[in-house]
């Protein structure tokens, strides 16, 4: 099957536009979900994780504290790097098991949603990418009014990432979300109808 890639800028819409396609009857398999069943307790995922970090990163129930985890690998690229080389095999495994299930079941495309598709270059893997938009000022509201934090704070969020000219320069499709809901589901309505007419068919 077909596998769009699904990314966007913090406060931008990307799980939204994700939730519309989805009600649409788009598959999409969200590499965040895939991030927490890798390590979900009993897995060897888990296990991998405490052997490089420690006890100290499990909840008081045996499960990953990822605040714990965030804790330790912040500021430390080297721990960081080592998170990721346990995890990032395991989701790209999960991802995968995931798209073969829907190929199987005859979906002929699908969004594999992620956060960071631009910056690790696994945006070159897919088909086509789709980049999910806001304008600067729209991202700082969402997210003062979503987290609770000041302007600046919220600046600092978006400071952090890639610039989203970046994102947008390797986009197959764009798709701003500057508007209400009811301007985003228009877009996913061109969106969808765009998908179906290249890649829906077998």
């Amino acid at each position: 099957m077909v596998v769009v890639g699904l990314t966007g800028g913090i406060a931008c819409g990307k799980s939204a536009v994700a939730a519309a396609m989805a009600a649409r009857g788009v598959p999409v398999v969200d590499a965040d979900r895939g991030a927490r069943e890798v390590v979900a307790p009993g897995t060897e995922g888990l296990a991998a994780v405490v052997a490089a970090f420690g006890d100290d990163v499990l909840a008081d129930d045996g499960s990953l504290d990822r605040k714990r985890l965030g804790a330790v690998v912040f500021g430390d690229a080297a721990r960081r790097s080592a998170l990721e080389k346990i995890l990032h095999p395991r989701i790209a495994a999960w991802s995968a098991g995931r798209f073969a299930d829907l190929d199987t079941e005859g979906h002929p495309f699908g969004l594999y949603e992620a956060a960071l598709l631009v910056e690790n270059g696994a945006w070159k893997m897919f088909d086509a990418l789709v980049v999910v938009s806001a304008s600067p000022d729209v991202q700082r509201a969402r997210i003062v009014a979503r987290d609770g934090l000041t302007e600046a704070e919220a600046q600092a969020r978006i400071d952090a990432q890639w610039p989203l000219a970046e994102k947008r320069a390797v986009a197959t499709w764009v798709v701003e979300n500057d508007g209400d809901r009811a301007a985003l589901e228009a877009q996913v309505d061109v969106l969808h109808a765009t998908l179906v007419e290249r890649y829906g068919r077998r």
